[in-house]
């Protein structure tokens, strides 16, 4: 049975919203020379980061598959696919923040990067256990989900103060 995951709607949204936060202001606070190249800046950049945030990973009987789009393939992140029979083992690694990141290791000594941060963690767990007999039970999201949520929010509050400023410097010069 084919199964997909998505990438965790709260880690797209936070940062799209952290993109939006910090490119927001550039079209409005720009120059009139380079007026039209930041709107398309701005423009291409919001293309990109909602492409590259639309990775996947697929299992089925056969193996696991971590797909990415071309755009992601182009700037060097790869996709990889391997058999459940390839795998004999997960390794565990800290990360500078404190937390642990966990790569598939196969027959042939390569590594792959289990993805953390998708939607149906606890689903996509279970078939690793399932179609491996490996141990899981340490494996968990990368970053706790508190932190996009409050990654998106303060981001959210950043474009409305921007939104604000912005409205209030129009009317400003205006006179009113």
């Amino acid at each position: 049975m084919i199964e997909k995951f998505k990438t965790l709607f709260i880690v797209k949204s936070s940062l799209i919203c952290l993109y939006l936060a910090l490119t927001l202001p550039m079209p409005f606070v720009s120059n009139e020379k380079l007026k039209m190249l930041s709107i398309l800046a701005f423009f291409l950049g919001f293309f990109l980061i909602i492409n590259i945030t639309n990775d996947q990973v697929i299992t089925c009987n056969n193996g696991i598959s971590y797909k990415t789009s071309l755009i992601s393939q182009i700037l060097g992140k790869k996709g990889w696919k391997i058999s459940w029979k390839e795998i004999v083992s997960i390794k565990s690694l800290p990360t500078s923040q404190g937390s642990k990141v966990y790569y598939f290791s196969t027959k042939n000594s390569q590594n792959f990067l289990i993805p953390q941060r998708i939607e149906n963690f606890e689903r996509f767990l279970l078939i690793i256990s399932e179609k491996t007999d490996l141990q899981i039970k340490d494996i968990s999201y990368l970053s706790p989900l508190w932190t996009y949520k409050l990654l998106t929010t303060l981001s959210i509050l950043m474009v409305i103060g921007e939104i604000v400023a912005f409205r209030f410097q129009i009317l400003s010069m205006l006179n009113l």
